[in-house]
């Protein structure tokens, strides 16, 4: 019997499923005697530092952890399961960690990367353990603004290391307690035999299987292949997914039907992706949260499918059918708690940043704040939805202007990228450079940036839009928009800084199947995940 402590912050039904897969029975705590009866305790942090630890001492159970943890018993932290066990971290500074292990978590520091780290990293492995028996240098699924780092102090603590603009502290150990940064429910098959040696061994301190120790070279951040699913109702009534051209979906009057998502997403986890996005594209507003459409696309999707998995669509306040009222913040954990990792905000960022331009500051209640707040930025991802709007000079707009290699139609040399809502149909004055930055600034960690102009036509990228948000923001931005054969994946990774690129079309209908991608960049020499 496997104990979960579960506090009721993000996605843990991902380990669950996760533990469930490997044939194991769970056990959640519900009283702090739960965590004293435990015989190998789970401890998944997702969220904010702060968060955890006050749902920790609000529930009574940071006492009987902290007891657990030094009698050395069976425990295995995640992500913020680790960053908890030391004294403290930068993105709490009032707040007081277990102090198991010795140091202050940190903020990565340099100006020269993106952060929050997203993505598949590897570690280096600085002692042999039965958890690592079976890996065989994978990469592993890492997400995450604030780091341990090596010190004087924590040296016998320290498991493995990962190099994110130096190195940092990727798992920690001594004895039977143990917690690794990266997060093995999320990191495939790899990560589910890491995972399963923790849950299957009676001995976890064992160093009787040390055929995969070996200290490794520098590790190194993978480029992300995404798969997108937009999702919607068909006129029967039924969850399809889609595609659009320019945003339309309909094609002779009928809804574009490429298969259902579940199985889709199964589909694409088989075959490689390194995460999948559901863009619920239907409004769903009458329905109660429970009984949203997506919740159960969700839960069914994470039951098998090891990736990280984000949701946009509906992610805002709105009033049900029944009159029932439910804030941003609602509906994205009810989201997190079905299997979602990150919630993408498309047309309420715009609407957000409108309303801040207004002010001239935050309000500190608008959804990107509130969710991440409670759940980390590294879990609020922003979809841009803009288009090409021609100047002949930078002069007649008061937006954000670039010189375009690709004139407009009346020769102009001059384009603004102009923000749209409800699914491209309508414009908003606002430029897209100024809603990601005021978005970063406001607590989203990641740019999912879309391209109207480029949606459904196969010509690649556009790299001017993508360059121009890639330069000035400071988070990691995934392009959207234009896919149409492995060349156009390999040029957004070379010609921009961009962390991951993102399509749907060629990969539903089988035109660039995903390994395709991969073995052409592997070819040309791009960090990915095999």
């Amino acid at each position: 019997m496997i104990t979960l402590l579960d506090y009721g912050a993000g996605n843990v039904r991902s380990v669950r499923n996760a533990i469930k897969k490997l044939g194991y029975k769970i056990k959640d705590v519900r009283t702090p005697n739960d965590i004293k009866s435990a015989n190998k305790l789970i401890f998944p942090g997702v969220g904010s530092f702060g968060s955890a630890i006050s749902r920790l001492k609000r529930d009574g159970y940071l006492g009987p952890l902290k007891q657990y943890i030094e009698a050395g018993r069976p425990f295995l932290g995640i992500c913020l399961g680790l960053q908890t066990l030391f004294q403290g971290s930068e993105e709490s500074p009032d707040t007081e960690g277990l102090g198991i292990i010795k140091g202050v978590v940190k903020r990565f520091d340099d100006s020269n990367l993106s952060v929050p780290q997203i993505g598949w990293n590897g570690i280096r492995i600085k002692k042999p353990l039965s958890l690592f028996s079976d890996y065989n240098g994978e990469k592993l699924y890492f997400v995450h603004s604030y780091r341990a780092l090596p010190e004087k102090g924590n040296m016998e603590w320290i498991l493995s290391t990962t190099d994110y603009g130096g190195e940092f502290i990727s798992g920690v150990q001594k004895g039977n307690v143990m917690a690794v940064q990266f997060h093995p429910e999320k990191s495939g098959e790899a990560g589910l035999k890491i995972l399963g040696e923790f849950l299957k061994s009676n001995n976890i301190n064992s160093e009787d299987r040390k055929k995969n120790y070996r200290p490794g070279e520098e590790t190194k951040l993978a480029k992300r292949i995404i798969a997108c699913l937009d999702v919607r109702a068909n006129d029967q009534g039924d969850l399809v997914v889609t595609k659009g051209d320019q945003y339309d979906v309909r094609e002779e009057g009928v809804v574009r039907n490429l298969g259902k998502p579940v199985d889709l997403a199964r589909r694409y986890f088989e075959e490689g992706a390194d995460e999948i996005t559901f863009l619920n594209i239907t409004g769903f507003r009458d329905f109660p949260l429970e009984d949203q459409p997506m919740i159960e696309v969700l839960r069914r999707t994470s039951e098998n499918v090891f990736v990280p998995l984000t949701i946009g669509g509906g992610i805002r306040e709105y009033t049900d059918s029944k009159g029932k009222h439910y804030s941003a913040l609602d509906v994205a954990s009810e989201y997190f708690r079905s299997g979602a990792d990150k919630i993408s905000i498309g047309s309420d960022a715009v609407y957000v940043v409108e309303e801040y331009l207004k002010r001239g500051r935050e309000s500190g209640a608008a959804s990107i704040e509130t969710i991440s707040r409670v759940y980390g930025n590294q879990a609020v991802v922003i979809s841009i939805d803009p288009r090409r709007v021609y100047v002949k000079s930078p002069n007649d707009v008061k937006h954000n202007v670039i010189k375009t290699l690709y004139p407009g139609p009346d020769g102009e040399e001059y384009c603004w990228y102009q923000c749209t809502v409800k699914g491209g149909r309508e414009g908003r004055d606002i430029d897209a450079l100024t809603l990601a930055r005021i978005c970063e600034k406001l607590g989203a960690g990641e740019i999912l940036l879309n391209c109207m102009d480029k949606d459904g036509t196969k010509s690649g990228y556009d790299l001017e839009l993508t360059n121009l948000i890639r330069n000035s923001v400071g988070i990691p931005v995934i392009a959207s928009s234009g896919a149409g054969n492995a060349e156009h994946f390999h040029d957004v990774f070379t010609q921009t800084k961009v962390e991951a690129a993102l399509a749907a079309g060629i990969f539903h209908r089988k035109e660039v199947p995903i390994s395709e991608v991969k073995e052409y960049l592997r070819k040309k020499k791009i960090e990915i995940r095999d």
